[in-house]
């Protein structure tokens, strides 16, 4: 009787390759992460919510990129996905990046925990840096190298733009709990260069990943060098600005931090977030910078 072979069913490659290896450990640490919260580690407020949160979406994002490159189902999704798989890698590897932090200074070190509860929830921080670490693999190994042709976002560039945008919704949640961009219109400038900074780097994002790009009335990498020196120059302002009305005392601002913050052990009082706010805004500053200068090296490149 012959024999049959058996044909798979789908990409093994999706699975066995570096890159697959990769996202397999990422989904089991994450995985392990939120299943030890759950089970004793425990999570409270928004900033448990919050890592929480990171810890699911990354991992059920990362069952469906799997998924879908198993089956064999790129070409057939309304996305690119030179650029998709890539941008998310990176969003994961800061959003983890971020729980990774806020999860044990705010559940360990800040909550008080005792026995059992505090070393489940020491093992969910351990578990949550290799999940950080293992997306930072992927986007080293996925990114696109000198004289590879690859999506947008695979570029240095690309990824710039994941990590502007992401600040910029740091930079949100500070100043806006409490609000603290109405007492001056300069504040409210600054506000202004965040959101329209912020609008602009997820439009590029959304443009590449939707291969949207042939839409603009411009060549796109004239655009991205127009947009990204405009975006340098508002930084700036708001460097600036944003120091000297809230640390200047002939301004109105608090130079030093309040006597009352001591008593906020265990969270930034509204004097701490001033501060993050305005290293954010620096860093965020540098950031925009070297994509002007990555996108202008494109430019002088492809001419």
């Amino acid at each position: 009787m012959p024999i049959q072979r058996v044909k798979s069913v789908g990409n093994t490659q999706a699975l066995t390759s570096q890159v697959g290896i990769v996202r397999l450990l990422e989904a089991l640490f994450a995985c392990v992460t939120f299943s030890l919260v759950v089970h004793q580690g425990g999570w409270n407020g928004r900033n448990g919510d919050w890592c929480m949160f990171c810890w699911c979406f990354c991992f059920a994002m990362t069952l469906l990129v799997l998924l879908v490159e198993f089956v064999g189902l790129q070409h057939r999704i309304p996305v690119s996905w030179k650029n998709f798989p890539i941008t998310f890698a990176m969003y994961a590897t800061l959003m983890c990046l971020s729980a990774s932090v806020i999860y044990p200074v705010t559940h360990i070190q800040h909550n008080a925990a005792y026995g059992k509860t505090k070393d489940y929830r020491i093992a969910a921080t351990v578990f949550s840096c290799l999940t950080c670490l293992a997306y930072s693999v992927e986007v080293t190994m996925t990114r696109a190298k000198p004289g590879e042709v690859t999506g947008y976002m695979a570029s240095v560039p690309g990824l710039l733009k994941v990590v502007e945008t992401f600040v910029a919704c740091i930079i949100f949640v500070f100043i806006s709990e409490p609000v603290s961009y109405e007492q001056h219109e300069g504040l409210k400038w600054c506000l202004a260069v965040y959101c329209i900074c912020f609008i602009l780097s997820l439009v590029v994002i959304v443009l590449c990943i939707g291969e949207c790009t042939g839409w603009l009335p411009c060549a796109f990498n004239k655009f991205l060098s127009g947009y990204t020196l405009l975006a340098v120059l508002m930084y700036a302002t708001a460097t600036v600005i944003w120091p000297i009305y809230k640390f200047n005392r002939n301004q109105g601002g608090v130079p030093n931090r309040p006597p009352g913050c001591s008593s906020h052990s265990n969270r930034f009082c509204d004097w701490d977030k001033l501060v993050a706010v305005a290293v954010l805004t620096a860093i965020n500053l540098l950031v925009y910078l070297a994509d002007l200068v990555y996108s202008a090296r494109l430019i002088f490149i492809q001419a």
